[in-house]
């Protein structure tokens, strides 16, 4: 059945290849970003996920125009690496409320319509470093592991409406953002891979679109690697 699907940070990167793969199964997507931007041929809406009046007014609008939001990608994130001594509060705050508050903000607002539906599909975009650790990343690190606990508390408190929440952890991407490494740091995270590649963003995204699907309905609290074995174990 077609749905409304909001993907967070859909401009780019995962979120981009999450909004096409969404609606190359047939549901209506709309792009969140700050900026408003979106990729040619998708609707779009501005939304700032670290400020609450920003989205509700992206759901407002969405709801308006498409429909009531019954998949929500929350994609969008920072970083703002360096080691612990050099971190300011600034770096600490800046990447957790983006990456995990901004998570729970979006996913309060999508929870309204969802629980008139009695359904929805909710799904938090964590990483491997989020249960491995990074030396560099104690900030990232942290806003990723805590969208475990929120994934699978969502998945209690929601379950009885037919609302599923679920949790993917990307590994090493083919990304803008890892596309600035160095050949040294390449190798060395390669070295780490079983699969001895990185992901394209498309594989992460067919695993959301599936969560997103009827098919993946009895699916919920999980935490699904998509990492070439990066993480296995954890």
């Amino acid at each position: 059945m077609e749905r409304v699907a909001l993907v967070t940070g859909g401009n780019r990167g995962i979120g981009r290849a999450c909004a096409e793969s969404l609606a190359a199964a047939g549901h209506t997507v709309v792009v969140a970003s700050r900026s408003g931007d979106a990729p040619e041929g998708f609707h779009s809406v501005v939304c700032d996920v670290t400020d609450t009046a920003s989205v509700d007014a992206a759901f407002d609008e969405v709801e308006k125009a498409y429909g009531s939001v019954g998949i929500v990608v929350a994609n969008a994130g920072i970083t703002n690496d360096t080691l612990l001594l050099r971190m300011s509060d600034d770096d600490i705050t800046s990447v957790i409320d983006t990456n995990l508050v901004g998570a729970i903000r979006v996913a309060r607002r999508a929870a309204r319509s969802m629980l008139r539906a009695r359904w929805g599909r909710v799904v938090l975009i964590s990483s491997v470093v989020g249960m491995t650790g990074s030396a560099g990343q104690v900030n990232y690190a942290a806003s990723k592991a805590g969208l475990v606990g929120v994934g699978r508390s969502l998945a209690r408190e929601l379950g009885s409406r037919g609302i599923t929440a679920n949790i993917v952890a990307p590994g090493f991407v083919e990304t803008d953002m890892t596309a600035v490494l160095d050949d040294d740091v390449r190798s060395q995270v390669l070295s780490q891979i079983p699969l001895g590649r990185y992901a394209t963003p498309a594989e992460i995204a067919d695993v959301v679109t599936f969560l997103a699907s009827d098919a993946g309905g009895y699916i919920s609290g999980a935490l699904i690697p998509v990492d070439g074995g990066l993480g296995m174990g954890h």
